[in-house]
């Protein structure tokens, strides 16, 4: 039988960024930029919903929901990224790594249950339109958000309450630029089966269900449009639902190609990299896609910003 050292963890070790000053200098402005540009974003899309009572509906209440998530995320990635890459010290505090990764946890989960809940408002708003507003009410939205979270925080947590379980060999590297539940499992020396059939479960409810929904109002919804007479009215339909199709694209493609990268590829720099991209670009890019391409949140957004200039 084989031994391996078993040590009392004080703290993990994350993948360093780079060995090039140069390039570690230009990576840390890039990410730094990033995470502003996401921030401030979210904000505006945030403030803009709040500030126009025209927005006030379902699908604004989502979406204003969905730029908190966002800078949440991000906040919970980003910023030790960066203290690690201005810093060069890898190290993060095994206290810190479990709390990332019940956050991580938590708001990636969110994300996927929140984008299913914004496929459904879409759904009753186009195959339901005369009783749109008596479906889509204030308890149903708040419960849509609600129920998932409680689920999602009791989730979170016992999954961290399970790694707080295990024990670490000497190996302490995590091959990403953050704590993740899945690379800091196979770090373990003990047994993790208990762990690795919480994930999958984990999977299963907060990726498939989700996934499941949003294909089930889409599939609605085309058949819906497709009976319209009027080519207009088609076209109306379908811009509505253009903007929240892009961000489901973005950010189920970014994470397939996550499960596609660590399937395909042995160098764990890349993994990384891709892993990276799946908590940033998405979070990054919504307040833009949003932004550029509702009629409705360009004119609350140059009224805000008009106010605030005068």
């Amino acid at each position: 039988m084989e031994w391996r050292n078993e040590t009392r963890v004080s703290d993990f070790l994350l993948m360093k960024v780079t060995e090039d000053p140069e390039l570690r200098s230009l990576l840390f402005s890039l990410f730094l930029l990033m995470y502003l540009v996401t921030v401030l974003g979210n904000l505006l899309i945030i403030l803009a919903v709040s500030s126009d009572s025209h927005l006030h509906t379902p699908m604004y209440f989502f979406l204003s929901n969905l730029s908190i998530n966002d800078i949440c995320l991000s906040t919970t990635t980003i910023p030790k990224m960066l203290v690690n890459i201005h810093t060069q010290n890898q190290s993060i505090p095994y206290a810190g790594c479990l709390t990332q990764i019940y956050f991580v946890l938590v708001f990636a989960s969110l994300e996927s249950c929140l984008l299913a809940a914004m496929a459904y408002d879409r759904y009753v708003a186009i195959c339901h339109p005369l009783r749109y507003t008596v479906i889509m009410n204030s308890r149903l939205c708040g419960l849509l958000i609600l129920l998932p979270l409680l689920i999602i925080i009791v989730d979170a947590l016992l999954h961290s309450l399970m790694v707080l379980q295990l024990t670490f060999c000497t190996d302490l590297q995590i091959p990403l630029f953050f704590c993740e539940v899945v690379q800091v499992i196979k770090l373990a020396c003990s047994d993790a089966l208990i762990n690795n059939i919480l994930i999958y479960v984990a999977t299963s409810v907060f990726g498939g269900i989700p996934v499941c929904g949003i294909i089930f109002s889409y599939v609605q919804i085309v058949s819906s449009v497709l009976r319209m007479p009027s080519v207009g009215g088609k076209y109306k339909a379908f811009s509505t639902c253009g903007s929240h199709l892009s961000v489901v694209s973005l950010f189920y493609g970014t994470g397939l190609g996550v499960y596609i990268s660590s399937a395909l590829t042995n160098s764990s720099r890349k993994t990384a990299v891709v892993s990276m991209m799946y908590t940033v670009v998405p979070q990054m890019m919504n307040p833009f896609i949003y932004s550029l391409r509702n009629r409705d949140m360009k004119g609350a957004l140059k009224k805000l910003i008009k106010t605030s200039l005068l």
